[in-house]
């Protein structure tokens, strides 16, 4: 089971975000940076979260942009799920919701990042269809960032 959360929800998907940054080993952001960030972006209308569970042991938040390229795109900011809830089809569901959330909403495209230490999310975006690509006149796309 897949849905849209609302602000009701920003508990779970603070603690869903939050286990997503220990999983990582991480400290920062504090816990309440991510229940703060959790209600502001559920009453953003260019974001949605969706949960997957009941209770949530999934979350995959989007974030959606016009594009002068494609019309509108959709980044795929962030998904997680619960270890124990791993290897059970939930993240590939959430997947799936996101890819009908985003044509829903008008996206050509669906962007995102993975870290290629984490083999598991690579193997599921592969299996999606997601690759790297090249654009002409040659050369390989590379996302690059810069903290500001």
């Amino acid at each position: 089971m897949v849905r849209i959360a609302t602000e009701e929800d920003a508990a779970d998907v603070a603690r869903l975000m939050i286990g997503f940054r220990d999983w990582w080993q991480r400290d920062e952001p504090a816990d309440e940076v991510f229940e703060r960030g959790a209600s502001h972006l559920l009453a953003d209308p260019n974001t949605d979260f969706l949960l997957a569970g009941d209770p949530p042991a999934g979350v995959c938040q989007l974030r959606y942009r016009y594009s002068i390229w494609t019309g509108s795109d959709c980044w795929l900011e962030d998904i997680f799920v619960e270890d124990d809830a791993r290897g059970t089809g939930l993240g590939r569901a959430l997947m799936e919701a996101a890819f009908e959330r985003a044509r829903e909403r008008g996206c050509a495209r669906m962007e995102l990042d993975v870290n290629e230490a984490n083999p598991g999310a690579v193997k599921l975006y592969e299996s999606l269809g997601f690759e790297g690509w090249s654009d002409p006149p040659g050369g390989r796309n590379l996302l690059m960032r810069r903290r500001l």
